[in-house]
């Protein structure tokens, strides 16, 4: 697995997953139970993961999205 996007918008997060799910891209996302344990105030943010040998396809639908400025770089 390899870290897409680290955040603590989590509109911008399921939307990307939602994008993930409907091309078939096996994902995960780490410490959601963690932000919600730390409050409101933003210090752990959620985790997006996605299938190593998927990785570059997942880049390239979401960038073409237009979520290309949200992932992080690899």
């Amino acid at each position: 697995m390899r870290e897409l996007l680290r955040t603590n918008d989590v509109v911008l997060l399921s939307a990307i997953a939602a994008l993930l799910d409907s091309a078939g891209i096996g994902h995960l996302v780490l410490d959601q139970h963690m932000s919600v344990m730390e409050g409101s105030i933003g210090l752990l943010p959620r985790r997006l993961l996605v299938e190593s040998e998927r990785e570059r396809e997942a880049r390239a639908l979401l960038d073409e999205a237009g979520f290309g400025a949200a992932l992080g770089d690899a």
